[in-house]
């Protein structure tokens, strides 16, 4: 087969896919590694879920491959040194979930600052309801400045909130800072100042623990959390000792591990820890974005003639990658499926 979906497409760039090559959907194949060994042996294009793992041993066994497709961005689950090897071309729909996990971000800090709103529609009396408060004029400390959070800042500004913010990649003197309106503080200064920290750190194993019992010392009480970064940033012994001490008053993580808070571990049953399984790129604006971007991707490296072709009739200005085609075409939530069909985006 051409190509082979392990994660699924929306229909209709699955089925503009299928007009050009065969296509074979099976999403059973993620959780039954021999025989997704055996299905990619002759697969030109495959497009897995995050949790599959693309090594050395997988691409052995996968000759013919020319392209490794993810729907989402993670950075520990391809060996990129052996794709490039190989001259394979790894595909990550980067910018599809941005605005979707800035919107999960704000919608986490709402929910945790009003929390009193979940009571009472559980049917609990007004004097049982906790007392609520207003984003505006509180403190916001974004930890790290992902593309979420250039997203982020605008909508928290836009409500009155003080943004301070701090990343190890990023120079407090680079221009960024000023154009996004936030603040650039230390890290113990964002945690000591804030009365809510947004967390969008890109995870790479250095900083696996990276948040620690040391760094959460400086935590002002009371503190809110909510963050679509990797579990695996945080000392689990640390993170629950501030859930219960009052440092940190409630957590709210996107896409943890199962066993991040397993039976067993520190954070089993820690009642102001919530997690999610990934909701904050779960959206139908996401999904057609990271649909048509994959789909568009795997074509132009199956077939970069035509896309040449395909590129100099278009209707659409020619772009490349997502970002760029979110720019041209304005709010790309606003884009039709067939718009993004009939998109055209020339190869790198």
């Amino acid at each position: 087969m051409d190509v082979l979906l392990v994660e699924p497409l929306v229909s209709d760039a699955l089925l503009w896919l299928q007009e050009r090559y065969e296509v074979s959907y099976q999403p059973e194949l993620a959780d039954d590694p021999i025989a997704l060994r055996n299905a990619s042996y002759k697969t030109r294009a495959i497009v897995l879920p995050p949790h599959v793992i693309v090594s050395q041993q997988f691409l052995d066994f996968s000759p013919c491959l020319q392209v490794v497709a993810r729907m989402q961005i993670s950075s520990d689950n391809t060996d990129v040194e052996a794709c490039q090897r190989r001259g394979i071309r790894l595909v990550q729909a980067r910018s599809a979930t941005v605005r979707s996990n800035a919107e999960y971000i704000l919608y986490g800090l709402l929910m945790l600052y009003r929390r009193g709103m979940v009571s009472a529609l559980l049917g609990r009396k007004i004097s049982q309801v906790r007392m609520g408060r207003e984003l505006a004029g509180s403190t916001v400390g974004l930890l790290g400045l992902a593309p979420v959070a250039h997203t982020l800042a605008p909508m928290l500004k836009g409500l009155g909130v003080r943004l301070l913010g701090y990343d190890p990649a990023v120079h407090h003197a680079a221009p960024l800072w000023q154009r996004l309106g936030v603040e650039p503080v230390t890290v113990q200064q964002l945690l000591a100042r804030s009365d809510a920290v947004s967390l969008q750190v890109v995870y790479a194993s250095r900083f696996k623990g990276w948040i620690n019992e040391r760094l959460l010392n400086h935590c002002k009480p009371g503190q809110l959390w909510v963050g679509v970064s990797r579990g695996a940033l945080f000392d689990p012994e640390a993170l629950a000792l501030a859930l219960t001490d009052g440092r940190i008053d409630a957590c709210l993580l996107d896409g943890a591990s199962p066993q991040f808070a397993a039976e067993g571990t520190p954070l089993y049953g820690i009642p102001n820890l919530h997690l999610t399984p990934r909701l904050g790129s779960h959206t139908r604006e996401a999904k057609l974005r990271a649909s048509w971007y994959v789909a568009h991707r795997i074509h132009e490296t199956l077939s970069p003639a035509s896309v040449q072709s395909e590129a100099r009739v278009s209707d659409f200005p020619v772009s490349d990658g997502l970002e760029g085609a979110d720019s041209q075409l304005g709010d790309p939530q606003a884009v039709t499926p067939s718009q993004w069909g009939n998109l055209r985006l020339h190869a790198r």
